[in-house]
């Protein structure tokens, strides 16, 4: 079946409830997957400095946070310190959020009747799609890839250039778009009040007679501030002291310190949500990408893009807006050269646009034990 063939009854009838029962399901799983992992047994890779600095650092460790070894950042670059995520009540706690976690999993929201928020955005990949960037209406694929959804509650902005100011904003953009879904809105908002079952449970939500375009950007917004989920990491922090291996507390200590990881991931979210420039803008190649600029058309903003917060990392691969990092251990790589660092090809010495990597990035010389304790860390956010 073609995306771009109109709704008939019939096929997309059937084809929706498929995605709903697959829907169901995987509330199910994502549900049972929210269990933390168990404790870690012996360190894998560990080698004798991480196992000596790793035992050694126990100490320093066991108090509260604010008893643990200063954070050093570059330039000394203000930062928040880590805290707990005050994460919201369950999905099942309101009527808007049911309703907005219907409307998530149920192709209806697309031109075409086949694609879902959770074509992208899939709970057992940790609210992301698995792939460099995501695929849409008629198999168009887009340039950025999906970010994952879960802990969004208290985020002040969305996209990776920062173009939605809040969740409702963000979950109209992908409805509209159209290499995502393709939608209309007032095709839309028709599709919804001619349907039996979504206008009675806007109306006993809403109090409305009529489904308005904010009523459903409110209520998938409302059931996304429930996605979340606990991991190791909020284990330790919660006290929880001997749940990090020898090599893991190595790691969450390079992250403090000659990492320089808390000069733009730092505090409960682990991100400054600021926008920044490490070398990945492509310019005039293959996968360019101008960034923040697109929106406020600045020089200086030429290939930054949203500090992404590290919560789930483990699971929300590949990495960056482009998704072109398979692996954690690239990008702890890239961060320990330094960033990376084009150079204007003939004919673009003056180029005013030519974008300049971050001063944030200096090279760490990190040791290959490091960078494996530093992944190690890094997986369990």
């Amino acid at each position: 079946m073609s995306l771009t063939q109109p709704k008939s009854p019939a096929p997309a009838g059937i084809f929706r409830a498929a995605l709903l029962a697959v829907g169901c399901l995987l509330a199910v799983s994502c549900k049972a997957a929210e269990a933390p992992e168990p404790a870690s047994g012996a360190d894998l890779g560990c080698g004798p400095q991480v196992c000596a600095e790793g035992a050694a650092l126990r100490d320093a460790y066991a108090g509260p946070v604010e008893a643990w070894p200063a954070v050093e950042t570059t330039n000394d670059t203000p930062f928040e310190e880590m805290a707990l995520l005050d994460r919201p009540l369950a999905a099942e706690a309101t009527p808007m959020a049911r309703l907005g976690e219907a409307l998530f999993f149920d192709p209806i929201l697309s031109a075409s009747g086949q694609i879902a928020c959770a074509s992208c955005h899939h709970p057992d990949l940790a609210f992301t799609d698995g792939i460099r960037s995501s695929v849409g209406h008629d198999r168009q694929q887009g340039r950025r890839n999906a970010p994952t959804l879960l802990d969004k509650a208290d985020q002040p902005v969305f996209m990776w250039d920062g173009a939605a100011m809040s969740l409702e904003h963000q979950a109209m953009m992908p409805i509209s778009n159209p290499i995502e879904m393709a939608e209309t809105q007032a095709a839309l908002i028709e599709t919804l009040n001619t349907d039996p079952d979504y206008a009675k449970r806007f109306q006993q939500v809403t109090g409305e007679d009529t489904v308005a375009m904010a009523d459903v950007t409110a209520a998938l917004a409302a059931y996304e501030r429930t996605l979340t989920r606990r991991t190791k990491f909020d284990l330790f922090l919660e006290g929880d002291r001997d749940r990090f291996t020898d090599q893991e507390l190595f790691g969450l200590h390079l992250y403090r310190t000659k990492a320089r990881c808390m000069t733009c991931h730092s505090g409960s979210r682990l991100t400054d949500d600021e926008f920044h420039n490490i070398g990945l803008t492509y310019y005039g190649r293959k996968y360019e990408d101008f960034g923040r600029y697109a929106l406020t058309e600045e020089p200086d903003a030429v290939g930054e893009f949203k500090t992404p917060s590290l919560r789930h990392v483990r699971r929300t691969g590949p990495y960056m807006h482009n998704g072109l990092f398979p692996s954690l251990r690239g990008i702890v790589n890239l961060y320990n050269a330094g960033g990376a660092r084009p150079r204007p090809r003939p004919g673009m010495e003056n180029d005013p646009l030519f974008p300049e990597t971050s001063e944030l990035l200096p090279k760490l010389n990190l040791t290959s034990d490091e960078r494996d304790a530093l992944v190690a860390y890094l997986e369990t956010l």
